[in-house]
């Protein structure tokens, strides 16, 4: 009998965890055996999941708490899948799925029955990622559309550009004068002015 491992991902630095740990420590795997990652599961581009597959070895145990929580794309979660199980030839179970069990049914009705569940979450969960970037890209759109404005607020003009403005366009003072007075760098001031040097 080999050592047992957990995996937890969360997207974002801000999401919790807890409810993942949990359901490792009902497992009872130790706490040094279980690697957390905090980034998008869009790859397994992630360090904490790499170091967890160089300690795996032969007949250890992987415990995952859903299918999503390990990756979101399709194609690199078989890819994983397939590693993690024919080459390094550990047992994964995904404890939402209770289906995705490799230490059950490893008769070829069994593969056969955990290969079909795994291809259908993998879909699901690379679907719910693509659906997660629909809606964002969405709500941004009816957000600028409101008129909501993203990005650092633009700083408010002095109250002497206008004068100052209009001083460099009847070629009084230079451009460089005119960011002076302005307290503005050159390259603001030419774009506030409406992105175009005055006429030679």
């Amino acid at each position: 009998m080999g050592n047992t491992y957990g995996y937890v991902r969360v997207s974002t630095r801000e999401q919790n965890e807890d409810r993942q740990m949990a359901a490792l420590n009902e497992m009872q795997v130790e706490e040094k055996n279980i690697y957390m990652d905090k980034q998008s599961g869009k790859d397994f581009d992630r360090p904490m999941y790499h170091r967890l597959l160089k300690r795996l070895k032969e007949d250890d145990l992987l415990y995952v708490k859903s299918i999503d929580r390990l990756g979101r794309n399709y194609e690199e979660i078989l890819e994983q899948w397939r590693v993690l199980t024919k080459e390094k030839k550990v047992d994964i179970v995904v404890l939402d799925m209770p289906l995705l069990d490799t230490r059950r049914g490893k008769d070829l009705m069994g593969t056969f029955l955990s290969d079909i569940v795994l291809q259908v979450l993998s879909f699901v969960a690379e679907n719910e990622r693509d659906c997660i970037r629909q809606r964002q890209k969405e709500g941004i759109e009816a957000a600028k559309q409101r008129g909501v404005r993203f990005g650092r607020p633009e700083e408010p003009l002095p109250d002497n550009f206008r004068n100052v403005s209009r001083q460099w366009i009847s070629k009084e003072i230079s451009g460089k004068e005119a960011a002076r007075l302005c307290n503005m760098s050159k390259s603001s001031f030419y774009r506030k002015v409406g992105g175009r040097k005055r006429k030679r």
